[in-house]
């Protein structure tokens, strides 16, 4: 997994790569909000572990910009203020824990463990399964109820964001910025129509509903409700 950490203090930025390094994990650094944001357009992670209090913005504006562009990455802010009202406004920006500075680094490993462990099990890893639907990312294979299901390369990558983020309206702006392609070739408004529709028509059978759709929204991943 790729995390990256967001720290303007170099030394607990060193100290948080290195143990995180160590566990296991690839992880970058960045010590402004800039330098993060260059990271983020380079490519996705599933952790970012995030200062408040940056030398060129805050933490709680950054956290909004990336949960709009990419809402599966989990975030933990990191904070010197131990204020309630700061703590819930980074959970109500969609953040995943908090914690106050100074801390254990062995407890914070443990924390991001358990987070990303949490991930992982919902995601199923590279695979998702509900029973009826089971879906191979890797090897792009898929089966309803035992039968082999076929979709193109483009409806696997929609469907893998759409199982990353179960229950979470996902608009189609973001849906577009994820299904741009390795060879970025543009995926416009009416390829996402279609997939969708095309996605609906291979597994939405015998009455079960896995994509809904939020009018004015976008769409969201409800696994293979009865209608």
């Amino acid at each position: 997994m790729r995390l990256l950490v967001v720290e303007d203090d170099r030394l607990l930025n060193n100290t948080l790569c290195y143990n995180l390094s160590a566990a296991g994990y690839t992880v970058d650094a960045a010590m402004s909000k800039s330098a993060a944001a260059n990271f983020c357009e380079a490519q996705d992670y599933d952790l970012i572990v995030l200062d408040v209090n940056l030398p060129d913005g805050n933490g709680f504006d950054f956290c909004t910009e990336i949960k709009e562009r990419r809402p599966d990455t989990a975030v933990i802010f990191l904070t010197a203020n131990d204020m309630e009202s700061d703590m819930l406004k980074g959970f109500e920006l969609g953040a995943d824990d908090y914690v106050t500075k100074p801390f254990p680094i062995s407890v914070f490993r443990k924390k991001v463990s358990a987070l990303l462990g949490r991930i992982e099990k919902q995601t199923g890893g590279d695979c998702y399964t509900d029973g009826t639907l089971s879906i191979n990312f890797s090897e792009l294979t898929a089966t309803l109820a035992g039968e082999p299901v076929i979709f193109t390369p483009m409806e696997y990558r929609l469907l893998k964001v759409l199982v990353r983020n179960p229950q979470i309206v996902l608009t189609r702006q973001v849906l577009l910025e994820k299904l741009w392609d390795a060879d970025e070739n543009f995926v416009d408004e009416h390829a996402l129509t279609v997939a969708i529709s095309r996605i609906r028509g291979k597994i939405e059978v015998d009455g079960l509903q896995y994509i809904k759709t939020v009018y004015g929204m976008g769409y969201m991943w409800i696994g293979g409700m009865k209608k």
